[in-house]
């Protein structure tokens, strides 16, 4: 089963690397997706971590949410199913 989170207020020109070398200093990241808009191609400001199975998601919440990251706090929770 994949655990996945939503991490938002994230600074508009963070990259998917950066966004998974901070992840990775506390869980086995699998895989960063930051969205960005269609029509600007700028970053939306939030995006999806979704971390090894294994991993405690709620201790990974507790530790990154509120973090400052290049300047700004990180809002950091478990993402909700589509639809």
């Amino acid at each position: 089963m994949e655990k996945k989170m939503y991490v938002g207020n994230l600074p508009f020109n963070s990259t998917e690397d950066e966004v998974h070398d901070l992840f990775q200093n506390y869980c086995d990241v699998r895989s960063v997706n930051i969205i960005y808009d269609r029509e600007t191609g700028r970053s939306r400001g939030f995006g999806f971590v979704e971390i090894n199975e294994n991993d405690n998601l709620q201790k990974v919440i507790e530790d990154v949410n509120g973090y400052e990251f290049q300047g700004r706090h990180l809002k950091v929770n478990e993402a909700r199913p589509r639809g």
